[in-house]
């Protein structure tokens, strides 16, 4: 359903052909680590700066490198805004198997960044899966949290994305694998990940979030409906979410002008 990338491979080719980096790779270059208490290494970059902390959630199988978090890593540091991006477990630089992965783990993970760097306010942006993780991290910061941008975010995804005889593979205690349009390789959905996740849906109860909101989601994204963006407007309790639809535009919302969208949206909540 979600797009796969392989940005740590492109980092260990470009060094071993000793090549110049690309921005991408280049941005995974001067990653840190931090350590889990049970010891699994996150991987992250932070740049220090005026509040709120901006803490970028990548989607599923997606890792810190992509587009949108090289952007907001970047226009942070043009408006010296703290800056906050990391690999969950199993992505990216991160150590772990992917087959680990969980919303809860993952929730765990983020907020253990969180509250090494940052004191104050946070203001999350969550993209696709990133959006229900986003979510999750935002009812548990409470009044901590200055403000929610969703990006074709995907909470529930479990539910309404997956036909009912690819949830019975699921209940099974199966590995579900799909057609990925991003790669090569089809994306798997692990039964771990599949379990943990229908224990943490929000779309069918009020969201205890009340800071300011604003949802982006194109028209012709083919993997997250539109409407989700508006069920979800409706299921937060929070009466500051705006929601603007890009009528043409896709799932990864990273063309140029959806990045310039992004980078406005983001500046309006400083």
């Amino acid at each position: 359903m979600f797009p796969q990338r392989h940005e740590r491979d492109l980092l260990q080719y470009e060094v071993l052909q000793n090549r110049p980096l690309s921005r991408h790779a280049a941005a995974m270059s001067d990653a840190q680590m931090h350590q889990m208490p049970d010891g699994r290494q996150i991987a992250y970059r932070y740049s220090p700066g005026s509040g709120p902390v901006l803490v970028f959630l990548p989607g599923y199988m997606s890792d810190m490198s992509g587009s949108k978090a090289t952007s907001m890593h970047e226009r942070a540091q043009e408006l010296g805004r703290a800056c906050l991006l990391l690999d969950y477990s199993g992505c990216g630089l991160s150590e772990g198997e992917f087959a680990d992965g969980t919303l809860s783990r993952w929730r765990e993970e983020v907020l253990a960044l969180i509250n090494a760097f940052a004191e104050g306010p946070v203001l999350l942006v969550g993209s696709s899966m990133g959006g229900w993780l986003m979510l999750l991290i935002g009812e548990a910061l409470g009044e901590r949290l200055s403000g929610l941008i969703g990006i074709a975010a995907a909470p529930d995804f479990t539910r309404w994305g997956y036909r009912e005889e690819q949830r019975a593979v699921l209940v099974a205690g199966e590995v579900l694998y799909e057609d990925n349009p991003y790669g090569p390789e089809p994306t798997p959905t692990h039964p771990g990940f599949f379990d943990d996740a229908e224990r943490n849906l929000l779309l069918e109860r009020s969201i205890a979030i009340d800071c300011p909101i604003h949802l982006l989601h194109g028209q012709k994204d083919a993997d997250v409906p539109w409407e989700t963006s508006l069920r979800l407007a409706r299921a937060l309790r929070s009466d500051a979410v705006q929601v603007t639809l890009v009528k043409d535009g896709d799932h990864r919302l990273s063309r140029e002008q959806d990045i310039e969208l992004l980078r406005k949206t983001v500046d309006a909540f400083y």
